[in-house]
């Protein structure tokens, strides 16, 4: 079995002005994804392998988990999961390191509340910066395109953070 968490990036800045590709996050937002990387690092979860969108918002969320949590994860950055379907997401996934135990996605809506759904067949609302674990029963990401599994947690920064502080 392998572990799949979906990372949907944190809160951006719509008053940046920029693009939609190149909107930063806020301060909310940079707060969002440090407790979610230390709080996944507390729970002995941080993935072997962490795949972001090339966006602004999911890059830096990405990188503010990593280095707030101190995992010891590569990460790896897509266009493919910008603006994808569940579909392009299981396609990124099956090309993930099959020697990884746990992949991390950081991406966007609608697709990661779809994406839990198709392989747990539970309705989920990810909110910005909200975590989804899902152990996958697949011996190897490439099997990915068909599986199925069962929700581990869901983990959203406004409620966690209230117990941290």
């Amino acid at each position: 079995m392998k572990k799949l968490l979906i990372l949907r990036h944190a809160k951006s800045d719509w008053s940046a002005g920029l693009a939609d590709r190149d909107r930063p996050l806020n301060a909310r937002g940079h707060r969002a994804a440090q407790t979610m990387g230390r709080v996944l690092a507390r729970m002995g979860e941080a993935p072997d392998l962490v795949i972001s969108s090339t966006a602004a918002r999911a890059a830096t969320t990405a990188q503010l988990a990593i280095e707030s949590g101190q995992w010891d994860s590569a990460i790896r950055y897509t266009d493919d999961l910008y603006a994808t379907s569940v579909r392009g997401a299981l396609e990124v996934l099956m090309g993930a390191d099959p020697a990884a135990a746990s992949v991390m996605l950081v991406g966007h809506e609608p697709t990661w509340s779809s994406l839990v759904a198709q392989l747990t067949g539970g309705s989920v609302a990810i909110k910005t910066a909200t975590v989804a674990a899902i152990e996958l029963y697949v011996r190897d990401w490439a099997d990915a395109s068909d599986a199925h599994g069962e929700l581990l947690f869901l983990l959203q920064p406004r409620t966690i953070s209230r117990l941290i502080e």
